[in-house]
C-alpha cells in the first residue's frame, strides 16, 4: 500500500510529533523533491510552464485538503506552487502529513499526465 492510499487522521493534539528518525524514514517513501524545511515542516515546490498549471495543482490540493480535513499552506506564483505541510495542533509532523504529501504527488502526476508532460 502506498502512503497516498492512507486516510489522514485528524489530530486533536496531545500527541508527540514524529521523531526525526521516523520523519526521515517516511520522507524516503515520498517522491523526490520533498524536504524538511528549517521549521521541520514538509515542503516541496512544483514547477510549471505557466500560471494556470500552477493554479490547477493548487486547486487539486485544495480538493484533497477538504476531503482529508488536512490543510497545508500553499504559495502560488507564476510557474510554481509550493506546498508546506505540518500538523498545526502539535506544531510538528505526523504520519498524516506524509500521507497528504503523497496524495499531492499523485495529483501532480495526474495533472502532468493529462497535460502530456
Amino acid at each position: 500500500m502506498s502512503l497516498a492510499d492512507n486516510r489522514c487522521i485528524p489530530c486533536r493534539g496531545g500527541v508527540p510529533p514524529l521523531s526525526d528518525d521516523a520523519a526521515q524514514e517516511l520522507l524516503q517513501q515520498l517522491d523526490a523533491g520533498w524536504a524538511l524545511n528549517a521549521d521541520g515542516h514538509l515542503e516541496r515546490e512544483y514547477r510549471f510552464k505557466n500560471f494556470n498549471a500552477a493554479m490547477a495543482l493548487a486547486n487539486a490540493v485544495a480538493a484533497i485538503a477538504d476531503d482529508e480535513d488536512h490543510h497545508p499552506d500553499l504559495y502560488i506564483a507564476w510557474g510554481k506552487c509550493r506546498v508546506e505541510i505540518w500538523t498545526h495542533k502539535i506544531s510538528g509532523l505526523t504520519e498524516s502529513d506524509f500521507f497528504f504529501a503523497a496524495k499531492v504527488d499523485r495529483a501532480a502526476a495526474s495533472l502532468a499526465s493529462a497535460a502530456g508532460e
